[in-house]
């Protein structure tokens, strides 16, 4: 188990036995697997039992409230966008767990749809939680708790403070919705199909006051996303594990083990997999920020420009932070829930399977060479960063820790293995929180 483990969680004396005895169960996990009992190499053995948990999973509301509801057609509505087809929904789509709906690195947007996009797409599930952004994170409630870095905020470079603020970015951005500015937004508001109700929710006069207006735009669309169950289900096997309706498969148990094992995956690592605060459901990331090297993708246009980079805290969205070198390169830590179903990885996109993610994560030290191209007889490692930014690049942890031509952190049937575990992560298995399988067996 990795150093730290328990403090990262916020682990401390007072927490309750639950949150220990789970620290015992990946403590154990984390042993290779001929270390286990002879119990565990069963499906059906006391290990799988002894990960249930007493998850506290959020109820559904019997309704949504007025402004959740209105943020509801809000996210829907393609009119809202200078192009009358985008709406929140084309890219977010709840069919594909509010992730893009194809395997493209980038959405294409504006006026007239053919404003490429940037950065990939990420989902819009269970970010609930997510702290505010921070250069200097301590685990609440942990006396002894370290320097975790930047950690939290809203989008992929952490910028927003908080989903409404996150919401209303795309209304406005040049590569979505385009509109040339707030007033834009509101008269189309004001002249649409649900303005009386935008009225009634927010007050008689509220279209007399633009500005602020659009700050309730954004306000609707954050009640919504809170509110309705379909941003945060926790319909996973997973989860029907964790309620002790299911039980995992000898190689999702495998899978597991990985994820946990510091010497192998070390998933766990950054995509915390451990109940929170009063048991709510583990969130599989800590919201921080990393920079991975991942290669340098040519299906972005703006690639095109050798002079182009995206640096993530760095900029070129985030300002704030442009002069603080030492984060350029890093973006936010996802959550791995529903990991399996994307079509597209990464803040650029490069990758499209996660097979191929799983291997770039296991070979890109040792194998450099796969994944970034020869320049003048040498090779441009980390070629997605300016040079004087690539030792920012992580090297310290497993799997990404590796020599030049040495033996990867996990071989073939390792990866199989721990993408058997992460598909676990997908929603839909049950049709409740926590809930048994679907039709049963």
């Amino acid at each position: 188990m990795h150093a730290g483990w328990m403090k990262r969680r916020g682990i401390g004396p007072a927490t309750c036995a639950v949150c220990v005895l789970f620290a015992m169960i990946i403590l154990w996990l984390s042993l290779p697997v001929e270390a286990w009992p002879m119990s565990a190499t069963q499906p059906t053995a006391a290990a799988n039992a002894s990960l249930q948990m007493w998850v506290r999973y959020p109820p559904v509301p019997a309704h949504l409230s007025t402004s959740a509801a209105l943020g509801k057609k809000i996210f829907f509505d393609a009119s809202l966008s200078a192009s009358g087809q985008m709406s929140c929904a084309s890219c977010h789509s709840p069919e594909h767990a509010y992730g893009p709906p194809n395997g493209l690195a980038v959405q294409r947007g504006g006026a007239d749809l053919h404003q490429a996009g940037t950065r990939s797409v990420p989902s819009l599930r269970y970010l609930t939680f997510t702290p505010l952004f921070s250069r200097h994170f301590y685990t609440p409630a942990s006396e002894d708790s370290e320097d975790e870095g930047p950690t939290g905020g809203f989008t992929r470079d952490g910028a927003a403070a908080s989903l409404h603020q996150q919401a209303a970015i795309p209304l406005l951005h040049a590569n979505e919705m385009a509109n040339p500015n707030e007033e834009v937004v509101i008269a189309k508001m004001q002249h649409g199909a649900y303005a009386q109700e935008f009225a009634q929710v927010f007050g008689a006069s509220i279209f007399s006051h633009p500005e602020q207006a659009f700050k309730d735009i954004g306000l609707a669309l954050e009640a919504f996303q809170t509110e309705d169950a379909s941003f945060h289900p926790y319909t996973s096997k997973f989860d029907a594990v964790m309620s002790g309706h299911d039980k995992l498969t000898l190689q999702e148990m495998r899978g597991y083990a990985l994820f946990n094992n510091p010497q192998k995956g070390n998933c766990a690592k950054c995509h915390t997999d451990t109940p929170g605060p009063s048991g709510r459901p583990a969130a599989f990331t800590d919201y921080s920020f990393a920079a991975l090297g991942v290669p340098r993708n040519s299906e972005i246009l703006a690639n095109r420009d050798p002079a182009y980079f995206d640096l993530g805290l760095c900029g070129p969205y985030r300002h704030d932070l442009a002069r603080e070198t030492g984060y350029c390169g890093m973006f936010k830590t996802p959550t791995l829930r529903n990991v399996a179903t994307r079509a597209v990885f990464f803040h650029n996109g490069r990758f499209h399977r996660l097979e191929d993610v799983m291997h770039f994560y296991v070979g890109r030290d040792t194998h450099p060479r796969k994944w970034y191209p020869t320049l003048a007889g040498t090779l441009d490692e980390f070629n997605d960063l300016p040079t004087p930014y690539r030792d920012n690049i992580d090297r310290t942890d497993a799997p990404l820790d590796r020599p030049y031509a040495g033996k990867p952190a996990l071989n073939e049937a390792e990866i199989h293995d721990l993408i058997a575990f992460l598909k676990t992560l997908n929603d839909g298995y049950s049709a409740t929180a926590g809930g048994a399988k679907v039709g049963g067996e």
